[in-house]
């Protein structure tokens, strides 16, 4: 895999190994977010399981920081491997290694510091603090683990080599999964164990990574001598990566938010909805894995300019994209009993969460079509296209959608936000890919690493 894959392969062929990979790990993250909840859910202790869902949160927190420098990184070398500066490239990749080290150790300090007021701010109140104070003590101290593990699986990516990328999620998944149930129940850890078990599998993640990048993979590098970055790259990095950590940062801030506004009804009702959360990601993690897996062949063929090719690349990722979107939609709308019945079993609370899911199954269409627009933009280095559509989803027009719709039809309003949110993004992200990606398809010559 390499070159001819980029080049010449057809475009379905290529865009399906480069992508197929990711859905696989994604199936297997999701597995596992389904196990991880399905043990939680055991304890019948729902206090427990909404301070695990307040802590939920924290996941996208940590994955937004490593996209600064997972997917920040990637872009730009998808682009100069287009070029064939192969050796700037893997010099850039060494950078992208370290400074994630170096910034999530600072975050783990920070947030040892604040951990009172950052959990108040989640949403725990007096009966759940106990619990969320668990599992965030654990999940911060190993969270440079989290935040480190996207680099190499996103550049891994990028070089050609899916399958090992795909291999060390599912690695760290599955020993999540092993160990989960020793450390909840064995060990009598609850809360806590849960954290210490998925912490430990994005440790053998880590080390499998680094082991394939040391010895199999001559694209990339974490050896220092071979670092080396100058200002144009460094700056490259963080107009790309900054507005991608939106994404999911905004994605920690959308679901605090809906916490905040549902615990005026009720620890049950924040428990529900994390549990509807878990089940919504059967389709978003498949959509994502679908979106971004396309994406380093997007740079690469805009790198290359080749914009035939590129024009055929985006149209396929929108087809694909949007299809699987629509049929597992629809699937899990018409199975939502016996889905949300695997981790409740009180039929109110099955009711609740029947309802909360059913709303939230239209959106992934307008999700899924959102995502290849913000893939392609960070493809093509245009960082402020991409941070408008990062600040939309779930961030401030979900937040002013969330503000008018409670305050107008309550518990109705909160439920029925992430749609409307949706409506709102989509026609914004119709109007920035007319703006800005539509002119690039014309031109003969692009502007490979500007924005």
């Amino acid at each position: 895999m390499g070159n001819e894959l980029f080049e010449k392969a057809p475009i379905h062929t290529a865009y399906l190994k480069l992508a197929i990979p990711v859905v696989l790990s994604m199936v297997v993250t999701l597995i596992y977010n389904m196990v991880d909840t399905y043990f939680i859910a055991l304890t019948n202790n729902t206090a427990l399981i909404a301070g695990v869902s307040i802590c939920a949160p924290l996941f996208t927190l940590f994955l937004a920081f490593g996209d600064i420098f997972a997917l920040g990184g990637s872009s730009v070398i998808s682009r100069l491997l287009g070029a064939h500066k192969n050796e700037e490239a893997k010099q850039l990749s060494v950078f992208c290694h370290y400074a994630a080290i170096a910034f999530s150790l600072l975050v783990t300090v920070i947030m040892l510091l604040l951990a009172n007021p950052i959990l108040t701010f989640l949403g725990a109140d007096n009966t759940t603090f106990p619990y969320a104070r668990q599992y965030y003590h654990y999940i911060v101290l190993g969270c440079t683990f989290i935040i480190f593990s996207l680099v190499p699986t996103n550049l891994m990516r990028t070089v050609g080599h899916p399958n090992a990328s795909m291999i060390a999620q599912i690695l760290g998944a599955v020993v999540n999964m092993v160990l989960d149930p020793v450390f909840i129940f064995t060990l009598h850890m609850g809360a806590a164990g849960a954290a210490i078990a998925t912490i430990i599998g994005y440790m053998f993640s880590t080390a499998f990574s680094l082991w394939f990048i040391i010895t199999k993979c001559e694209g990339l590098s974490v050896l220092p001598k071979d670092y080396g970055i100058s200002r144009t790259g460094l700056f490259m990095v963080f107009s790309i990566g900054l507005p991608a950590s939106v994404t999911n940062f905004m994605q920690t801030i959308g679901m605090t938010l809906t916490n905040r506004s549902l615990s005026l009804y009720g620890s049950d009702s924040i428990a529900v909805m994390g549990i509807v959360l878990k089940i919504v990601n059967i389709v978003m993690l498949v959509i994502i894995g679908l979106a971004f897996g396309g994406q380093p062949l997007v740079g690469y063929v805009f790198g290359a300019e080749n914009r035939t090719r590129l024009r055929h690349v985006i149209a396929f990722a929108y087809r694909i994209v949007g299809g699987v979107a629509t049929v597992l939609a629809i699937l899990v709308a018409l199975f939502s009993d016996p889905l949300i019945h695997v981790f409740l079993q009180d039929p109110e609370l099955i009711a609740e969460g029947r309802l909360m899911l059913r709303l939230q199954m239209p959106s992934m269409l307008m999700m899924g079509l959102g995502l290849v627009t913000i893939c392609t933009f960070q493809a093509m280095g245009k960082g402020l296209p991409a941070l408008i559509m990062s600040l939309c989803r779930q961030g401030v027009v979900f937040a002013v959608v969330l503000s008018i719709l409670s305050h107008l039809f309550g518990y109705m309003g909160i439920l029925t936000s992430q749609l409307a949110a949706d409506l709102v993004t989509t026609v914004i992200a119709a109007g920035l890919f007319l703006r800005y990606i539509k002119p690039e398809l014309r031109m003969s010559t692009p502007q490979v690493l500007n924005n």
